[in-house]
């Protein structure tokens, strides 16, 4: 017989609640009273049946997957619809990120963007700011629409082609969607007459919406035609300190990479379309990467294989062999020095009053690119992996299901869930319960795997345990514990969220 069905209910042989069975409840909730002291059998009885008929105390307080806008198309046969056409779904992220209800598809190369997809996005641009920040960059927004004239006076206007996206207003003036923002930034800087030499350097980022017309998007938010960057734009007196700059926001890449714990690697590059004379790479290595590296295994060199011979197959540097790996590019360098500046009369006015032209460096770091890329190199074929620092939530809690054994778990897992929020300030807001109890913990658990949250907690069997133990699941390592309600908190609270 189910706990709650003997809780102070008449059995039909008419043995009530001082039989055996009772007794039995009443060894079975012992456990429980230690965990909600001051309560009674009959206060427990009251609660439970309570809960039962209106859900548990403090909702509003309390996430609920079932009140979360998150599509759910976590089957095999449900992707072939949301594309126009299914076998262009030849990659792991786009096709988790689409099951998960991460991403929706709105046109070619263009998504919707869902919440969870959003908070992971809103903590790496935290990552990113923090970063950017601590070496003096000041965050400002620039327009998404360009004018022509601008592209057309630094000559891009016809070298990028059809690559970029066009339009004109109802005067006929031309404009194109911001695919990068070199002639914007230089024009600004330009019409601000009277910089010092005491200004520099200067260090202006933005995170915004790009736009490519790419031929063939492909690969989800990997190749798209609408993306979220990180771009920063640097101006500086003279070319020494111009690549010390350049060394300084390299290094903080690297930064922001290892605390998301990635395996990147930084490589010589094609400055390309944008120009200058040096660029760098930051790249994941991946199997479906679009860029061929060749990586040296002596010495630190390591170069994009645009940037040498293709059938080279000793390092330039130590002589040493060279192999190819294939790379997701997440992140891109250049030192323009004077090709914009010299341009737009980007110019700075020395001590001696004696205007010069400012050396110029632009970075960028694709948002949404390592978002999707993440997914990618860190996840399962049928399982999404976050890095911890920027999962959508940290922490899932799983209650029994309603009309099981173990149903009367519930009020422990509520129980848990309001004293980690309380004990845990961080994961405030990161913890989701899943209410969905009409579901088995094995579904609910299934899905709590492939949307990836780094931590899964379960009211299972052993929370009739003395004292009670709930089953943890660390989703990045595999491992699973079973730990006392304080245990679960001590867990949460070295729990990094950005």
């Amino acid at each position: 017989m189910a706990p709650w069905r003997a809780l102070g209910r008449r059995r039909r042989d008419g043995v009530g609640s001082g039989s055996s069975m009772a007794l039995g409840m009443e060894w079975l909730l012992r456990p429980w009273k230690e965990l909600l002291p001051g309560l009674t059998t009959r206060a427990l009885q009251r609660q439970y049946r309570y809960r039962c008929r209106h859900g548990p105390p403090h909702r509003a307080k309390r996430l609920l997957l079932s009140q979360l806008f998150q599509p759910l198309n976590l089957r095999e046969d449900s992707v072939a619809g949301l594309e126009s056409k299914p076998d262009d779904l030849t990659c792991k992220s786009q096709r988790l990120m689409i099951q998960a209800g991460l991403i929706h598809p709105s046109s070619p190369g263009c998504y919707y963007y869902m919440p969870y997809t959003v908070r992971a996005m809103e903590k790496l641009v935290k990552v990113i700011d923090q970063e950017m920040q601590a070496i003096g960059g000041q965050k400002l927004n620039m327009p998404s629409l360009s004018s022509a004239e601008l592209w057309r006076t630094s000559g891009r206007w016809d070298l990028m082609g059809k690559e970029l996206f066009r339009l004109a207003d109802r005067h006929s003036k031309e404009y194109c969607l911001g695919p990068t923002h070199e002639e914007t930034i230089a024009d600004l800087i330009a019409s601000q007459g009277n910089l010092s030499y005491k200004q520099l350097p200067l260090l202006l980022y933005q995170i915004t919406r790009k736009f490519r017309d790419e031929p063939k998007p492909r690969f989800g938010l990997l190749r798209s035609r609408e993306f979220y960057m990180k771009d920063m734009y640097t101006f500086d007196t003279c070319e020494e300190a111009g690549r010390q700059t350049y060394s300084l926001v390299c290094e903080a890449y690297c930064n922001v990479f290892n605390s998301l714990g990635f395996r990147f690697v930084k490589v010589q590059a094609d400055t390309g379309s944008i120009g200058g004379s040096m660029s760098h790479e930051f790249q994941l290595p991946a199997s479906i990467g679009e860029d061929r590296l060749m990586i040296c295994s002596n010495c630190s060199f390591s170069a994009n294989v645009e940037t040498i011979n293709p059938d080279q197959t000793d390092c330039p540097v130590c002589k040493g062999k060279l192999s190819e790996t294939k790379g997701i590019e997440v992140g891109h360098t250049f030192y323009l020095g004077t090709k914009y500046s010299s341009v737009f009369n980007v110019i700075f006015h020395t001590a001696q009053n004696k205007p010069v032209l400012a050396e110029m460096g632009c970075y960028g770091l694709g948002i949404t690119r390592i978002l999707a890329a993440s997914v990618e190199v860190l996840s399962t074929e049928d399982s999404i992996r976050w890095p911890t620092l920027i999962a959508p939530y940290q922490v899932c809690l799983i209650p029994p299901k309603k009309g099981s054994r173990e149903e009367m778990g519930a009020m422990l897992m509520d129980n848990l869930y309001d004293s980690i929020v309380e004990a845990v300030p961080q994961i405030k807001g990161e913890a989701v319960l899943d209410d969905r109890t009409h579901l088995t913990i094995g579904k609910r658990l299934k899905d709590a795997n492939r949307l990836g949250y780094p931590y899964v907690v379960i009211a299972g069997k052993k929370v009739f345990d003395n004292p009670p133990e709930f089953e943890v699941w660390n989703q990045n390592t595999g491992e699973i514990m079973f730990l006392t309600k304080e245990g679960v908190i001590d867990l949460l609270s070295k729990v990094q969220v950005p």
